[in-house]
């Protein structure tokens, strides 16, 4: 049998070690830990604790959409100051890349603004249920010094991105900007280069709105532009535009606010040029009704005061988990997110979710298990 010594300053070791094991010990050993950790009671309490709040813990792991990535990654820094042992990464690499992942099952729940076909969704051997989580705007963020409100017409957005206009005092543009000097310039069209929620969004509103493009481009979360460079996620296209003067490119609201990008105010079907705004963006949503399927874009909303580019974006959820401790753990998570942490959408450029697409979401996400 080992000898076990204890001498000065050795209780303590002993103590810990003796508290995280199994208590399994051999009984010539028991008498010495017991006197060890009879001296160190004061002990006992913090190590259980530590040791239990270890067994509850509790790691989430989602990927996908970059449109939403900023929100995602604030509720989880939030959710993490009330509950501790819980902690969720979202790693912000695409709607298109996110949706892989969710279907090979190594991840513990993903997200899409193209949210899923029923064909994808058929495809995980785990069951997939789609939850609308939040909502924002798709915005044609440009850099061109003087130039602080610009307007685009339907014709001059798909002509930009059709590369048939290509100088930003082009006429198209000119008409509708009557009072400011564009320059002589090259227009530098930035795009997303990955498979994109955002590029989904923003191609399926052209392809409505203009016969050409749905021909030469069409929608979808990757197609193929005649004209410009592509960035990846939001992140690469916000980059490509802050450092390009005389560049445009389609990104979600929120990046264009938190760089401080200016804007295009776009006409929607009725005439109008709108900015987005929440409130526009909210505009937008009300004109469409969240189906039973939980699938549906305001491709070019009725509403006057609608911003014509905006989006719900979707979390991607398993029908079933085999874990019943993270199982709770992403139910917990998911009704904060769909609760409190709709409360920080409007400073970070997103869109409150109404409270009839909340119960919804929440029908939803108690219908897996």
């Amino acid at each position: 049998m080992e000898s076990v010594s204890v001498g000065p300053g050795g209780c303590d070791k002993y103590a810990t070690n003796f508290l995280f094991a199994s208590f399994g010990v051999a009984d010539g050993r028991k008498s010495t830990l017991h006197d060890c950790a009879m001296k160190n009671l004061f002990l006992i309490p913090v190590l259980l604790l530590a040791a239990a709040t270890g067994a509850q813990a509790q790691q989430l792991s989602g990927a996908g959409a970059t449109f939403p990535a900023p929100l995602y990654q604030r509720w989880a820094v939030e959710y993490n100051k009330q509950v501790p042992t819980i902690k969720v990464n979202y790693q912000s690499i695409g709607s298109g890349a996110g949706v892989k992942n969710f279907l090979q099952g190594v991840v513990d729940f993903g997200a899409s603004d193209a949210a899923m076909t029923d064909e994808e969704m058929a495809k995980s051997p785990r069951g997939a249920v789609r939850a609308p989580a939040t909502a924002g705007s798709v915005v044609l963020a440009y850099n061109l010094e003087g130039v602080p409100n610009l307007k685009l017409t339907r014709a001059a957005m798909a002509g930009i991105f059709l590369g048939n206009i290509t100088k930003w005092n082009d006429p198209a543009i000119v008409a509708a900007n009557p009072d400011i000097p564009l320059p002589d310039r090259a227009i530098n069209v930035a795009y997303r280069s990955d498979g994109s929620g955002t590029t989904f969004v923003f191609t399926q509103h052209l392809a409505a709105i203009s016969p050409e493009f749905d021909e030469e481009v069409g929608f979808d979360k990757s197609v193929t532009f005649p004209v410009g460079v592509g960035g990846k996620g939001n992140e690469g296209v916000t980059a490509l535009i802050k450092q390009t003067p005389g560049t445009i490119g389609y990104i979600e609201y929120g990046y264009a606010q938190q760089n401080k990008l200016a804007v295009a105010s776009i006409e929607n079907k009725s005439g109008n040029f709108i900015a987005p705004t929440a409130e526009s963006g909210a505009a937008a949503l009300a004109s469409v009704e969240m189906p039973a399927n939980l699938r549906v874009w305001p491709v070019d909303t009725d509403a006057p005061d609608g911003y014509p580019i905006s989006s719900f974006s979707w979390l991607l959820l398993y029908k079933k988990y085999d874990d019943a401790a993270k199982l709770k753990a992403l139910k917990d998570f998911v009704t904060y997110g769909l609760t409190e942490g709709q409360t920080f959408a409007g400073d970070l450029g997103y869109i409150p979710l109404p409270e009839s697409v909340v119960a919804k979401a929440n029908a939803a996400l108690s219908s897996i298990e």
